[in-house]
């Protein structure tokens, strides 16, 4: 199994949210292309990287750092938030972006989603956020009617390979995986999925990895000091 940390990315700065309220934010780093090294050297792999501002209006305003993590950090990079056109996906994949998440965009334009699959396979992941059984969308400030075991049958059906299921209600909060929730998904679809929200400890990691999952990101409990990296990255395996 994959540990993915995360950059999430407001005005240029590593932040992170509570529960995904904006008013509830955290700054962890003027400077986020400097936390990559750290990652690197902790055994990371991949980064898990979101533009809370493109997430809610559409927008890419931190793209330069961006793209710059994408080339220079040694990471597996994949990105999300306000990615809704095929313009904006290969200029990502273009500048080194290895897999790119679409979220608002795979439940408002399905025909979108279909056609960057068949154009560039498993470099598409899409994000499942889910808040009270709902796919939530647009930075998590609405809830669409989708429920999340619908839209993943929906997304299995498209060829999508890798999703990133939120539980919302934890993310931010060190409150532990929603094993329960990662657990149906992994024995039902035939996904690569990637657990988000919530992971902070050890005991975390190893049962996400006993399920079968392929990854988990893993973003407030490292930034505050309550999971060791290193350690988390080894016992993934």
């Amino acid at each position: 199994m994959y540990i993915l940390p995360a950059i999430d990315l407001y005005e240029g700065k590593a932040v992170r949210l509570y529960k995904g309220d904006y008013s509830r934010m955290a700054v962890y780093s003027d400077n986020p292309p400097e936390l990559t090294g750290t990652f690197r050297a902790c055994g990371a792999e991949y980064l898990h990287m979101v533009d809370l501002e493109g997430a809610k209006d559409g927008s890419t305003p931190n793209y330069a750092i961006e793209a710059r993590i994408a080339s220079d950090s040694g990471l597996k990079v994949e990105i999300g938030g306000g990615i809704r056109s095929e313009e904006v996906i290969k200029r990502y994949l273009d500048c080194g972006v290895c897999r790119v998440i679409l979220g608002t965009a795979a439940v408002e334009q399905p025909e979108l989603l279909e056609k960057m699959v068949g154009m560039y396979s498993d470099k598409i992941a899409v994000g499942v956020d889910i808040k009270d059984g709902l796919v939530a969308i647009k930075g998590w400030t609405e809830t669409s009617s989708l429920g999340c075991e619908d839209f993943c049958a929906r997304l299995c059906e498209i060829g999508v390979r890798t999703v990133i299921c939120t539980d919302i209600s934890r993310d931010g909060t060190l409150g532990g995986a929603n094993r329960e929730l990662y657990r149906g998904l992994n024995e039902r679809f035939p996904l690569d999925l990637i657990a988000s929200g919530g992971v902070s400890t050890l005991e975390d990691v190893a049962a996400l990895k006993e399920m079968g999952m392929y990854g988990a990101t893993i973003g407030k409990a490292w930034y505050s000091g309550a999971i060791d990296l290193k350690k988390a990255v080894e016992v993934a395996g």
